[in-house]
């Protein structure tokens, strides 16, 4: 399996399916591509923000807004996407876990030593999104954007399987990194891009991944935003335009001091994800 995905021109692979499934069908055919896209990936299309038969296309119906209340607010601290919480701690000596015996550089998947030592005895969220999940990416705090990093990488599958046999998994895939100041301190929501469209957008800036094969496709790996921008507890920062993961890290001083729900576990956007001694001003 390693071999045959190593052989594989995974970005390329990513974009042309993500063209693919972006295209618009004739009318019978695109509803009947829709309900059997919803059907093969257990989509529950009572909480899409539109009837079925309004989505234009299958990337259309996958990166869906969902209807008013839908996801309700629940704390001050919350989960940023409908997810698997796959695991969540303290972050030690610069490092965090990938899975049993596997481990990753904060560093690494940063890409800036100084700003990863801010994070050391912090606390971190990893959240896997699966096919049927809802995948736009909203803040887990209230705050401010600072900034935009933008990491160009591989498109590895982010599945359990990949976890097991991948080294670094989260270091070499693309991925952009959100630092949002809030009440808790630098709070950072990592967006890990992976196989099969492996697009991220952004809601707050033009920054589209994996839409041409250059590296950067002519934009800032770094972008800091002067004035910053404000968002709100659960304020929608992107989207996935297929399954991945999210990777959320708090600074020390935040007090992450209680988890709900204990990983592992399934938790949606904006049900309360931590509770926090710090003293939000």
């Amino acid at each position: 399996m390693y071999a045959l995905l190593s052989a594989l021109p995974k970005n390329h692979l990513s974009y042309v399916l993500g063209s693919l499934a972006a295209i618009r069908l004739p009318g019978p055919l695109r509803l009947l591509s829709l309900q059997i896209f919803a059907k093969l990936t257990s989509i529950n299309l009572e909480e899409a923000e539109r009837p079925l038969r309004e989505y234009a296309s299958i990337a259309d119906l996958f990166t869906r807004r969902l209807r008013a209340g839908a996801r309700p607010i629940e704390g001050a601290i919350v989960s940023p996407a409908d997810s698997k919480l796959r695991a969540c701690g303290v972050i030690e000596n610069g490092r965090l876990p990938q899975i049993k015996d596997k481990d990753y550089s904060v560093a690494e998947l940063l890409r800036d030593p100084a700003l990863a030592e801010r994070f050391n005895g912090g606390y971190f969220f990893n959240l896997y999104l699966s096919p049927m999940d809802y995948h736009r990416v909203h803040a887990p705090c209230a705050g401010a954007i600072e900034f935009r990093r933008y990491i160009p990488g591989k498109l590895w599958p982010v599945n359990d399987w990949s976890l097991s046999h991948i080294e670094n998994l989260f270091v070499i895939n693309e991925r952009v990194v959100i630092g949002i100041r809030s009440a808790y301190g630098l709070v950072l929501v990592i967006m890990v891009g992976a196989t099969n469209v492996g697009k991220i957008s952004l809601a707050f800036d033009s920054l589209v991944t994996n839409r041409a094969f250059s590296a950067a496709d002519a934009q800032p790996l770094l972008k800091q935003f002067d004035p910053t921008l404000p968002v709100g507890c659960g304020d929608e920062l992107g989207t996935f335009h297929l399954g991945s993961s999210v990777v959320v890290l708090f600074e020390p001083q935040a007090k992450i001091n209680s988890v709900r729900p204990s990983s592992p576990a399934p938790v949606r956007m904006g049900q309360l994800l931590a509770q926090s001694g710090c003293a939000v001003r």
